[in-house]
C-alpha cells in the first residue's frame, strides 16, 4: 500500500481555520519527527496541540504498521485543507442577520524514513 517509505496520518475535523494551521505546519516541514514534536510543544499557537497529535499518530503508524526506526523519520510534507463549515447567524439591527462562518480543517502529515548511507573508506 505505502511505497517509497512514506507514512501518512490525517486528522479530519480540526476546529480551526486552515489559514491559522498552515502557519504551524510550515514551521515543521522538513524537520526530523522528534524535533518537530519538541518544537510544537513550545509553540505559542493553541492549534499546535492538534498538529502534535497528528504527528504522533504518523510516528506510531510508522512504528507499528511498517516497523520503521523512529529516529530516521522526518516530516516530508505537512499540509492543510478545508473541511466542512459550520454556519451560524448573529442578529443585527433592523431585523437583519449577519452570518458567522466557523471553519473546520483537515491536517495531513506525511513522514518519510531517511536511510543513512554508510561510507566505506578504502
Amino acid at each position: 500500500m505505502q511505497k517509497n517509505n512514506l507514512i501518512k496520518a490525517v486528522n479530519k475535523n480540526v476546529r480551526s481555520s486552515p489559514r491559522k494551521i498552515s502557519l504551524v505546519l510550515n514551521y515543521i516541514k522538513g524537520k526530523k519527527a522528534d524535533l518537530a514534536l519538541r518544537d510544537l510543544e513550545f509553540t505559542r499557537k493553541s492549534i499546535a496541540k492538534d498538529v502534535s497529535k497528528t504527528v504522533k499518530s504518523a510516528v506510531s503508524n510508522a512504528e507499528n504498521n511498517f516497523q520503521y526506526d523512529i529516529d530516521n523519520l522526518y516530516v516530508k510534507e505537512a499540509f492543510v485543507g478545508k473541511s466542512l463549515v459550520m454556519k451560524r447567524y448573529r442578529p443585527r439591527a433592523k431585523g437583519r442577520a449577519s452570518p458567522i462562518k466557523k471553519p473546520f480543517s483537515r491536517i495531513t502529515i506525511i513522514l518519510e524514513e531517511k536511510k543513512l548511507k554508510k561510507e566505506s573508506k578504502k
